[in-house]
């Protein structure tokens, strides 16, 4: 019933730019309560926190992505965005977002719900 469905992967190339959505439905609580999450992981790498969103509007992110990639949530829609730019192969991976009533959990990996996730590939 809970559904978070990323959407707005693909293939780019380095430099580029895509812009990630994540739709949530049937959460218990409004939508606007949640902190959302990105998290990322790559082919035999470990999982990596990415960016949060607070239900307060906070956003916060990796070194290895500030200035490039942005969160962004919109309530009305209950959906949350990362827009990634300048793209770089390493950014390659499955990101997924998350949600959770609790900030903490969507930073720590430990969020109670989780998309499906969303193939991004940066390459030539």
């Amino acid at each position: 019933q809970v559904q978070l469905v990323e959407s707005g992967g693909g293939l780019v190339q380095p430099g580029g730019s895509l812009r990630l959505s994540c739709a949530a439905s049937g959460f218990p609580f409004s939508f606007s309560m949640y902190a959302m999450g990105w998290y990322r992981q790559a082919p035999g790498k470990e999982r990596e926190w990415v960016a949060g969103s607070s239900s307060g509007g906070s956003t916060y992110y990796a070194d290895s992505v500030k200035g490039r990639f942005t969160i962004a949530r919109d309530n009305d829609k209950n959906t949350v965005y990362l827009q990634m730019n300048r793209l770089k192969p390493e950014d390659s991976a499955v990101y997924y977002c998350n949600a959770d009533l609790a900030y903490f959990d969507t930073r720590t990996g430990s969020a109670r719900y989780w998309g499906q996730g969303t193939q991004v590939t940066v390459s030539v």
